[in-house]
């Protein structure tokens, strides 16, 4: 019997969590408190995570757990008691980058699927067999794997071993994340998740006899010099698992909980449609340019991705303007406002596993029943009549008109 296709969504806190299960996701990622690679991110108690084993276990759901940062000696005591404690908690998977933390997770934790994250920097069959030999039960791939070796790797790896891959979101200009630039620069070290982005920076070139006057790197003044594109995987499915990829991940955990609705929703349809052989509808590479991103290519699988100097902002054709927090059967709901709008806007509705309705907002209540005008205070509670019944964390959204 074939291998399932699983479809894994970041969760950088439980908001997020709950979108990437109410919108289709098959498992989830997230950080506890220690020993994760994006300290910045809104990182999981250890009640909060075992609250988050629960909830994604009742929607039948999986839960990963980073555990791929490269402990420095003073700190290994900490980790064979957080390792059994994951265990304990019910978590499908450790998320591993570093072989003693492995070694550890296979003595400490050993009910516990030990995936190798992509900052291991797997690119070929024989590390991916010594990685299996060690006890991986998934190998994810570092995001400058071609397609051609993926095959590859596939065809020359035990079919016990799964092959997971990155299909969407912002990339790194070092190999897989291993960057010393943020280090040297500000002592935020990258490889602990503490990553400042300098390659997202601006820079201009100064001579040495003239201090103070700042020159262009570039002919037409762009000076992003390390700037790089964002992934976007969702017309390539097929490709994909003919190439022998099970696991489908989305990067950003650091990112919004529109962005983890959006995205999940947008790649569970495609996916679906791959899976039953079904060409992708437009519609869901549409939705992609809705969400928060720089430029868009397809990484490192069909050759080089391209730079991208012009700049480091992100843009979006949407705005999300409310979240549903409950709604009757006739679609007379309660929403939390995240964006102004006012009364006569068109909107769009974003369903859990649906496409988008269109549709104009009419009249608005506040908490009190008087009819308000517009949405101006930033998370006011208000009433509106939706198109269609929604469920809980259904989001409404307006398009900007100049995207």
């Amino acid at each position: 019997m074939a291998e399932a296709l699983e479809l894994l969504s970041p969760a950088g806190d439980r908001e997020r969590l709950l979108m990437a299960l109410r919108y289709g996701a098959d498992a989830v990622y997230l950080a506890g408190r220690q020993f994760g690679m994006r300290s910045s991110a809104v990182s999981f108690t250890d009640e909060g995570l075992c609250e988050a084993v629960q909830l994604a276990h009742a929607q039948g759901a999986k839960l990963y757990v980073t555990v791929n940062t490269l402990p420095r000696e003073e700190e290994l005591k900490a980790l064979p008691p957080y390792l059994a404690f994951l265990q304990d908690a019910g978590v499908d998977a450790l998320i591993l980058a570093d072989l003693g933390a492995m070694a550890l997770a296979a003595r400490y934790a050993p009910r516990v699927a030990r995936h190798v994250s992509t900052q291991l920097g797997v690119i070929n069959s024989e590390t991916a067999r010594v990685l299996y030999d060690m006890g991986a039960d998934t190998v994810v791939l570092a995001r400058e794997t071609p397609l051609e070796d993926i095959r590859q790797i596939r065809a020359h790896t035990p079919a016990g071993l799964r092959l997971e891959a990155f299909v969407h979101g912002a990339m790194c200009v070092s190999f897989s994340g291993r960057c010393l630039l943020s280090n040297y620069l500000t002592g935020r070290d990258a490889n602990r998740g503490q990553c400042a982005q300098p390659c997202r920076w601006k820079y201009h070139l100064v001579e040495e006899t003239r201090p103070g006057q700042y020159f262009e790197i570039s002919e037409d003044g762009g000076t992003h010099i390390m700037n790089s594109r964002d992934m976007r995987m969702i017309e390539h499915l097929p490709e994909l698992i003919e190439a022998g990829i099970t696991s489908f991940k989305i990067e950003g955990r650091m990112k919004s909980a529109y962005y983890t609705a959006v995205v999940t929703n947008a790649y569970r349809h495609a996916l679906d449609a791959a899976k039953r052989g079904e060409p992708l509808d437009p519609l869901w590479v549409e939705e992609t340019e809705k969400l928060s991103h720089r430029p868009y290519s397809t990484g490192f699988y069909f050759g080089e991705p391209g730079e991208h100097y012009g700049d480091a902002s992100y843009f979006s054709q949407a705005d999300v303007a409310a979240v549903v927090e409950s709604c009757d059967a006739e679609g007379m709901a309660w929403l939390t406002q995240r964006n102004k709008f006012s009364r006569g806007e068109e909107l769009e509705l974003l369903l859990p596993g649906d496409k988008p309705l269109r549709f104009a907002a009419e009249e608005l209540w506040d908490e009190e029943g008087s009819a308000i005008a517009d949405t101006r205070r930033a998370m006011m509670r208000f009433r509106m009549q939706l198109p269609a019944c929604a469920p809980a964390l259904s989001i409404v959204r307006k398009n900007r008109e100049n995207p």
